[in-house]
């Protein structure tokens, strides 16, 4: 049992070694991907950044070991959030089937999805199916929130800070996400379907 613990702890600091070294060549290829995608030399990142042009190089070399104030001025340089800098990489084609996408059921006979199954930074995409007569009170959020509701099928009434917004087949609506709010489906025959888009507001802002 003491030979087991010992073995363990000895492999604990390879292992945070290799967490080190995997996301330092994460956050080299997204840094130089997303640079080139902008058209700016490492010079011109730099400046945007308030940064020496060797912090930069060192970065896209892999061998850089950024504070998270270098990892803030890089991503602000650049307009993404710090995650997209260290992502690991992802496939690039994926199929998930219908039964492999979460779904739960919020308020009354509302069956809610995500529109998009990987995390999106700053932003959360789902797909609304109402019932026949459903209703549900969405959920506040920080000050600085937008969020954008599509009306897919159907009609459904949106009520915003106590005023309500009728939505049929391809009208949106936007509104700021602190504010109280509810959905619901006036027709108590038909079923209804929408798309939520909630863009999170920066921390900081």
């Amino acid at each position: 049992m003491a030979t087991t613990s010992t073995t363990q702890g000895a492999d604990a600091p390879a292992a945070a070694a290799a967490d080190e070294r995997s996301a330092a060549a994460h956050l080299a290829r997204n840094l130089a991907a997303l640079r080139h995608a902008r058209g700016l030399t490492q010079e011109g990142l730099a400046r945007g950044a308030a940064l020496p042009r060797s912090t930069i190089a060192n970065l896209e070399s892999g061998t850089g070991n950024p504070s998270l104030v270098i990892l803030v001025k890089v991503a602000q340089a650049l307009g993404v959030p710090i995650d997209e800098l260290l992502a690991s990489p992802r496939a690039s084609v994926r199929r998930w089937r219908a039964a492999d996408v979460a779904f739960r059921v919020k308020g009354r006979g509302v069956t809610i999805r995500d529109l998009v199954p990987e995390p999106v930074p700053e932003e959360m995409m789902e797909v609304l199916d109402f019932a026949p007569g459903a209703a549900m009170a969405g959920t506040p959020h920080l000050p600085g929130t937008r969020e954008f509701f599509t009306c897919l099928d159907g009609r459904v009434h949106v009520t915003v800070a106590g005023e309500r917004h009728w939505l049929a087949s391809g009208d949106v609506l936007a509104f700021p996400g602190n504010l109280p709010h509810s959905y619901h489906n006036g027709d108590a025959l038909a079923p209804a379907r929408g798309v939520s888009v909630v863009v999170f507001a920066k921390a900081g802002v």
